[in-house]
């Protein structure tokens, strides 16, 4: 408080000397966008208009195409305080301030997340009125807006593909194409020609916080532990061997680029690595480890928006390669000389299970099923609100012993919904398997795959070249290691994809990439991404210190 303080009494006592407050602040994002910030001293054209910002309005997401003009809205107390000397603006680590009790216009933020602070100080340079505003930006409005449109859109893409997958015309296409892969590929055309948005729309949060954990209850209820527990260490050794690819694979990919096209770093060769820290945190520990490695290493909300676009396309484009082996398994194993024999025996065993209790579903059966599936899915949440706030409440020790991901409320909705599938699995409830539960818990997570897929956008490789480029290499080099630690202990490519997966995707794709193979197997896709969120705070900083010294 004291430094903040002597902070405003230096800008103070500048622009006092100057005998004035300047009308207008520029903040040099990136080489592509400087945000302006003004004084609303004038009122706009008839046909401009304003999108308002304000703490009301704080996590909504507005598109810069419908107007550039942001107007910074502050609470009633701002105006009505006369004792305001100045307005003090923080944005992407700048600080300016403006004369009086001013209202602000900001144009020309990039797309992305936005973070502005509002401080007002008075002529003692005390602190009397604070406002945080977080809200996106979005380039391009798109063609559908409506939610109910885009998860029509999905749902008859999804109908096309399984529907072409039984016909004998398209038998030659899809042995080669897995289905799995187009559910996730065209919902990414969709949103990369702006016909719908993923950014924009609530789908993949919807789709994983309540489809996922009831399909995961659904998966689960016919799990047979012991033939999973059949399955070995290698499953375990895959998963390290994935952490440490992408621990190794930063720096190295750092290394490369800047050695052979320094000048494509430029004047943000110093900030790069700690934007890429973010990118190693949700790589090994999801969302909540990401956003610990950005307060950790103080990446810029610029720098940090940028990241954001390359975790999830590499990750996608990634995550699409290991949904393409699920199709070509018994061949890549074949090349890897890998023993799948006990995977084999557990999709057997599944098969004569479900046989022997299989038969036609009753709409009572389907009913049952929902409410299984959804009600387990709605006590994980209860469950997770009842032990987060606990967790959170305890940050600095968490902190310390890098489990900061144990205070994130989806890490506890996946945990339960797994949890809560197995337990059920030892009652008669397991039977419903025969009348379809995995089969609806599947459908679940195909729309969840189409949802991810709407989050990928191939045109934003051209808007930063050089951090894909840096991406790419880091999964490539992620990619060989596990390989190579595959050939060694022959391991099947099950363990490859799902180890791989369960660090850079998490418990929200784990399972996916897992029942690729079989839905059987989604469970194993869970316990790897749970055991992802321990491991990540630590590897994540590891990978960062690595690349800082890279750089430096």
């Amino acid at each position: 408080m004291c430094i903040q303080k002597i902070t405003y009494s230096i800008t103070f006592l500048f622009l006092s000397i100057s005998g004035f407050y300047s009308q207008s602040f520029s903040v040099k994002v990136d080489e592509n966008h400087t945000a302006v910030f003004s004084i609303y001293n004038e009122p706009f054209a008839a046909t401009d208009s304003v999108q308002l910002i304000n703490e009301q309005n704080n996590g909504n997401k507005y598109f810069t195409d419908q107007t550039p003009y942001f107007l910074i809205s502050l609470n009633q107390q701002f105006f009505s305080n006369k004792e305001i000397q100045a307005i003090s603006v923080d944005y992407n680590g700048e600080q300016f301030s403006f004369e009086g009790n001013a209202q602000i216009i900001a144009t020309g933020l990039p797309p992305g997340k936005q973070e502005i602070k509002i401080t007002a100080i008075n002529s003692s340079m005390e602190t009397v009125g604070l406002a945080r505003l977080n809200f996106t930006t979005i380039s391009t409005t798109p063609l559908f807006k409506n939610d109910a449109i885009a998860i029509g859109f999905l749902l008859l893409l999804l109908a096309l593909i399984f529907y072409t997958s039984n016909l004998k015309s398209f038998a030659g296409f899809y042995k080669f194409v897995p289905a799995l892969l187009l559910c996730y590929f065209l919902p990414a055309l969709l949103n990369s020609f702006n016909i719908i948005s993923g950014e924009y729309s609530q789908l993949y949060y919807i789709s994983s916080r309540y489809l996922l954990p009831a399909s995961l209850v659904l998966l689960c209820l016919s799990i047979d532990l012991k033939e999973i527990i059949k399955l070995g260490p290698k499953a375990l050794i895959m998963f390290f061997a994935g952490t440490i690819g992408i621990v190794i694979g930063g720096p190295i990919a750092l290394l490369i680029v800047s050695s052979l096209f320094p000048e494509w770093l430029g004047a943000d060769a110093a900030q790069v690595w700690r934007g890429l820290a973010t990118v190693a945190g949700s790589w090994i520990g999801g969302g909540a480890n990401q956003t610990a490695m950005k307060e950790i290493f103080e990446t810029p909300n610029a720098l940090f928006s940028k990241m954001i676009v390359v975790d999830v396309l590499v990750a996608n484009v990634w995550m699409a390669c290991l949904l393409y082996g699920a199709g070509i398994n018994s061949s890549i194993n074949k090349r890897l000389k890998a023993d799948d024999t006990a995977i084999e025996g557990l999709k057997i065993k599944m098969k004569e299970f479900v046989s022997s209790i299989s038969r036609i579903p009753t709409t009572s059966d389907l009913i049952i099923i929902a409410g299984i599936g959804v009600s387990g899915a709605g006590l994980a949440h209860i469950l997770s609100e009842a032990i987060t706030p606990v967790f959170k409440s305890m940050k600095e020790t968490l902190e310390a012993y890098g489990l900061t991901s144990l205070s994130s409320g989806f890490f506890w909705i996946i945990v339960f919904a797994t949890f809560i599938g197995v337990v059920l699995s030892f009652t008669k409830l397991k039977s419903y398997e025969g009348a379809g539960a995995s089969k609806m818990g599947s459908l679940f997570l195909y729309v969840l795959v189409a949802a991810i897929g709407t989050h990928m956008d191939l045109a934003a490789v051209a808007e930063s070249p050089i951090l894909f480029a840096i991406g790419g290499i880091w999964m490539l080099i992620h990619a060989l290691f596990l390989i190579l630690v595959a050939i060694i202990i022959k391991a099947p490519f099950f363990f490859v994809a799902v180890g791989s997966q369960a660090n850079v995707g998490g418990a929200a794709s784990a399972p996916v990439v897992a029942s690729a193979f079989h839905p059987s197997l989604a469970p194993v896709g869970v316990l790897l991404a749970v055991l992802g969120y321990a491991v990540g705070t630590g590897a994540a900083w590891l990978c960062a210190i690595l690349m800082q010294g890279i750089v430096q």
